[in-house]
Order: C-alpha cells, then sequence, then structure tokens
C-alpha cells in the first residue's frame, strides 16, 4: 500500500507546478498538463516516487546511518526542523555553510569550538573573564548555535541528503553530488532532476505540500529506525550465547608450538655438506 493516497496529494496542492514559461524541459516526464499557463504535475508519479524515496530512507536509518534535511526558505523551516527532531536527523534551515560537506573537518572544529564555550561556562572559566569578553563569547556561541546546532552531533558524513526546493539550494546538492552521497528532494516544474539520486515531483512552495511530503518520508525514518533497534539487540542476544569449544581460539602457547612444527615442515631439505679434499 502506498504511503501517500492521490486525494491527499491533490488536497494539499501538491500537483501545482509553476508558469508554463518557467518550467524546465528536463522534469517533462513528470508533467501531466498545462492549465492557464501553469503546469500540472502528475501526482500518480509522485505518489511512486515517494514510495521509493521512503524505501530507501527507511533502508538508511535501519543502518543506523543519519540523513542532513536541508530547506532554508521560509514556508519550509520549520516544518523540516519539527520533522527532522521528531527522528533524531540534523537539519539545515538557515544559510548553507559553504564547504559543510566537502570541508568536514572545518565544519567540525567549529562545533568544538562551541564545545568548548560550553565547557568554560560550566567549569567557572566564564566567570573570570571581562564583561566585554562574555559578551563577545556568547554572541560567537549564539552565532554557531544558529547555524551549526543541529548538527553538533553528526560526527561524520551523512549518508544521504534531502532537499526542499533543490534551485535554492543548489550548493547543497553540487557538495552532496561531488562526494557521491545520494540526494533525495521536492522538484518543482522550474527545476532540474538530472542531479537528483531520488526525485519526488511536488509543489515545492505549499505549505501543505511540503508537510504531507516530509511526514510521509520521516514516518519511513521512524519505522527503519524501531527495526534496526530490533535486528541489532537479536544479534546482541546471539552473541551472548557462549561459544562450542572446537571453535575457541587455542591458548596462546599451542598455538606458537602448533606455528613452529608447521615452520619445520614447510622448510626445505638442507643438503649434506661435503668437504674437500
Amino acid at each position: 500500500m502506498s504511503r501517500l493516497t492521490f486525494e491527499q496529494l491533490l488536497d494539499a496542492g501538491s500537483h501545482f507546478g509553476h508558469l508554463k514559461s518557467k518550467w524546465n524541459p528536463a522534469m517533462a516526464p513528470y508533467i501531466f498538463m498545462e492549465r492557464n499557463g501553469i503546469h500540472i504535475i502528475d501526482l500518480y508519479k509522485t505518489v511512486a516516487k515517494v514510495d521509493e524515496a521512503a524505501e530507501a530512507m527507511k533502508n538508511i536509518a535501519k543502518m543506523g546511518r543519519k540523513i542532513l534535511f536541508v530547506a532554508t526558505k521560509k514556508q519550509a523551516k520549520q516544518i523540516v526542523a519539527d520533522f527532522a527532531t521528531s527522528v533524531g536527523m540534523p537539519y539545515v534551515i538557515e544559510r548553507w555553510p559553504g564547504g559543510m560537506l566537502t570541508n568536514f573537518p572545518t565544519i567540525r572544529k567549529a562545533v568544538k569550538k562551541m564545545s568548548t564555550i560550553d565547557k568554560m561556562a560550566s567549569d567557572g572559566t566564564f566567570d573570570n573573564l571581562s564583561k566585554r569578553e562574555k559578551l563577545q563569547i556568547t554572541r560567537q556561541r549564539a552565532k554557531l548555535e544558529k547555524n551549526l546546532g543541529s548538527i553538533a552531533d553528526m560526527g561524520r558524513l551523512p549518508a544521504a541528503l534531502f532537499v526542499v526546493d533543490v534551485m535554492k539550494e543548489y550548493i547543497a546538492v553540487a557538495e552532496a553530488n561531488r562526494l557521491g552521497i545520494p540526494v533525495f528532494g521536492m522538484v518543482d516544474t522550474n527545476s532540474d532532476p538530472a542531479h537528483i539520486d531520488f526525485v519526488i515531483p511536488a509543489n515545492d512552495d505549499a505549505t501543505k505540500s511540503i508537510e504531507l511530503i516530509i511526514g510521509a518520508l520521516c514516518k519511513a525514518i521512524q519505522e527503519g529506525i524501531e527495526e534496526g533497534k530490533i535486528e541489532r539487540g537479536n544479534k546482541g542476544d546471539e552473541g551472548e550465547e557462549q561459544q562450542p569449544a572446537e571453535t575457541a581460539a587455542p591458548p596462546r602457547r599451542d598455538r606458537d608450538r602448533k606455528s613452529r612444527a608447521r615452520r619445520s615442515e614447510e622448510a626445505p631439505e638442507r643438503k649434506p655438506v661435503i668437504e674437500k679434499e
């Protein structure tokens, strides 16, 4: 059964594309018709693409990997922040920091700096600073929190990227493509789907459309997280069982004795030395 129905997408306005004059010809396979100068998206293809993307995201979450959500446009910010937080995934809703993926070690340094400031506040070092220094550090901490707060716990590159409006987030998409990171994206009729691995043709401006699609994807992610926990729990139980005696590693002394015997067997036979008269 599909995660979204045609009627749900229709009610959310996911079928409304951009003006015909602003269309991208590469989106032709996903366009159903043109009405009053506006392209109408084929919602049957949207349903299929949402299912495809949801299944792929579920598998990523099942492995315990992270999916980075990116949406800096006003109507998508809060929706992405709420849904990503609900499934424990990192997100970027302010300006995309250039080089966030391609120069990830530098981003980690900024996150570490934020942690250092927090440590200063907890161990009393902050109290020994002047009022001006405190103000400067507090402002720096607030700026870092605004730009990097949600990715503070992301210790390595994400396994995938989800983008709302691939035209607006073209830098994030380019960095992911360069590193071979799969990109999921809501793609409108004015965008180029060529650089998106999992295209979801839909209206990326309507709040209801964004909320409906991200909600379905995050539900799949949550399912993957739960299944992953169950599988890892089962493997942990199996690992606690005692191994049979024949599979257990032999004592070190026995291993050394066997290795010496093996070497002596494999050594070439020495010829007797004949002394010259």
